[in-house]
């Protein structure tokens, strides 16, 4: 029976609807579910969002997809992305993202979800993904204006204390930052209403001038 359940639900990452209808020919699905969940057969991620258990999974549900189902509507972003692009050297567990609502974390069965809350997700942001497993994510310059906005830090005031901050602090190599796009770095200055990111962008036109 519970590999029948499975059959009728295709994708690893699946919400309360979708079990729902796959239970439809019971009599009381709502009992099932609760079996399901007791077994391992389905595990809940967050309530209404489920993945399958290791005995029936066919391969690994995307935490990515989670991160955009979770909380929402939401982007992956932070150090998650910047990790995600490659910016940054070191490995980042946990899925960090931007989002409507107010600032959240959630610690489930799969890791830990954490939100920040922003005023725009339209502007930087990516689909990514294979086929029924796509997931919005920022674009480099989006992960960097992010990271910008949410550190408490101080000053940043300059040019320099910018190259100081994110060469020196966050190990982003040169290169790296002179491949960012000033116009959206310009857009999301405006849209995030940060002085920070206005000052980075001013910095990778300092680089791309070779001073």
């Amino acid at each position: 029976m519970n590999l029948k359940i499975r059959n009728k639900i295709g994708r690893e990452e699946f919400d309360y609807q979708a079990l729902m209808s796959a239970l439809s020919g019971y009599a009381s699905p709502r009992d099932k579910v609760t079996a399901l969940l007791r077994s391992g057969v389905v595990i809940r991620v967050k309530k209404g969002l489920y993945v399958f258990g290791k005995d029936y999974s066919r391969g690994p549900y995307s935490r990515e997809v989670l991160a955009n189902l979770v909380y929402g509507p939401s982007v992956i972003s932070l150090e998650y992305a910047l990790a995600f692009h490659g910016m940054i050297p070191e490995r980042v567990e946990q899925i960090t993202s931007v989002a409507h609502g107010r600032s959240r974390t959630f610690n489930t069965p799969v890791g830990i979800f954490s939100y920040k809350q922003t005023r725009n997700l339209s502007i930087g942001v990516e689909l990514r993904g294979a086929e029924k497993n796509h997931f919005l994510i920022a674009t480099p310059e989006r992960a960097i204006a992010d990271s910008l906005k949410a550190d408490r830090i101080s000053g940043l005031n300059t040019v320099g204390e910018m190259k100081g901050f994110l060469v020196e602090n966050k190990r982003i190599s040169v290169d790296v930052l002179a491949a960012l796009n000033c116009e959206i770095l310009d857009a999301l200055a405006s849209a995030l209403g940060s002085r920070k990111v206005k000052v980075c962008a001013a910095f990778v036109r300092h680089l791309n001038r070779g001073q």
